[in-house]
């Protein structure tokens, strides 16, 4: 039973709870516009024999689950000139290895490995993909993370955007691949959470933030922000690998490819760590609207509302209401934008998701340490990271 100061608390809080079921359902709505806004591009295209050379920057710590195919999927691209660049700051490290493994089984592909541990400010994955772009050779530079996996085509779609002048940098979407039930979990915070997001921040701002799935910037655009040396210090450097270009007056693009992530988490450990990561890093960069988030929390606000209700009709009615446009929404998105099937077979873990969700939200206002890849940093304002 519930006590009198909790029931009395619920009975108070039931308009807000109802504004924030219709909030959150308002914003999966409006999330499946942005979607028809971004399936409804036509497509350009560029003859092959003018494709301009992409150099691919991988920066690499620690061994990613099927590194090795991840790493051939970028040595079999179906495209003109290209190279890759493999870095990290320890020779031991151990996908360092696959990656030279790899190399020798592409034998055609012009791949070069860097190792060094310079000191650039103290965000560990930019102070290495800095170290690679001082040794890329070409125009164009696609940074990449280790666990990402791509089709033949990923850099031909890439790089079709940058037909337009005007466009400097190119991001795009990817598919989330977990195994067991926690990583299925994990794998649903893409696709159900910062899709929606996404698409509704690209409708209403357009592209002002790009993806560590994939981002391929001019060098002349990085070179207009101050290079990586600007990121350096900042924890969310995919964000501001759009966000300074966009402030600059370059547009930011979405490609029409879509690659897959090799998600590595194991236990609720795991997830509750690369989530808060993730949460602390908008948090620190946009404060006024990751706190907006409270009105995008329709599963937790409709179960909220239903108890506050005492189980009454209008209680179900609004909560099975708020429900039914989360998963709906929820289902069409992963399938029309990531051509992600697996949301059929996980449609059910979704409010688990949301619930999980609404927690490691809340207790992301209450620390600024995040952990990456066994490192544990402290974020300052805006993002700074202050210590390693």
């Amino acid at each position: 039973m519930h006590s009198p100061t909790w029931s009395s608390a619920l009975q108070l809080a039931r308009p807000l709870l109802l504004l924030l079921c219709a909030s959150a359902s308002l914003f999966y709505v409006y999330a499946l516009s942005g979607a028809r806004d971004l399936l409804g591009r036509r497509k350009s295209s560029k003859p092959a024999d003018t494709l301009p050379p992409i150099s691919i920057l991988k920066p690499l710590r620690g061994l990613d689950n099927d590194a090795a195919a991840s790493f051939a999927s970028f040595c079999e691209q179906d495209y003109g000139t290209f190279e890759i660049l493999f870095g990290a700051e320890d020779n031991d490290d151990p996908s360092l290895q696959v990656a030279k493994v790899v190399a020798a089984a592409h034998p055609g592909v012009d791949v070069r490995f860097v190792v060094e541990s310079r000191a650039l400010g103290a965000n560990p994955k930019v102070r290495t993909v800095a170290n690679l772009a001082r040794y890329a050779k070409y125009p164009l530079l696609l940074v990449s993370d280790s666990d990402i996996s791509v089709e033949h085509e990923h850099l031909k779609r890439m790089v079709e955007p940058l037909c337009d002048p005007s466009i400097g940098v190119v991001t795009c979407f990817y598919r989330t691949r977990a195994k067991g039930l926690v990583g299925r979990i994990d794998a649903l915070s893409l696709s159900t959470e910062f899709l929606p997001g996404a698409l509704v921040a690209r409708r209403l701002e357009g592209m002002t933030f790009a993806m560590g799935a994939g981002i391929l910037i001019r060098r002349e655009v990085l070179e207009a922000i101050g290079g990586f040396a600007a990121l350096a210090d900042w924890l969310a450097d995919d964000y501001l690998l759009g966000k300074l270009p966009s402030d600059a007056g370059y547009r930011v693009e979405l490609a029409r490819d879509v690659v897959d992530h090799r998600l590595g988490t194991r236990s609720l450990a795991d997830l509750r760590t690369r989530q808060n990561r993730w949460n602390v890093g908008i948090r620190s960069s946009r404060p006024w609207g990751y706190a907006g988030l409270i009105f995008t929390q329709g599963t937790a606000a409709a179960l909220l509302y239903l108890a506050a209700s005492g189980g009454s009709a209008l209680g179900w009615s609004v909560a099975a209401g708020t429900l039914t446009i989360r998963l709906g929404s929820a289902a069409y998105l992963a399938l029309a934008c990531l051509k992600d099937r697996s949301i059929l077979r996980d449609l059910w873990l979704v409010p688990l998701r949301d619930l999980m969700a609404t927690g490691l939200w809340l207790r992301s206002f209450f620390g600024n340490t995040v952990v990456w890849r066994g490192r544990r940093l402290r974020v300052g304002a805006g993002g700074r990271i202050l210590a390693s």
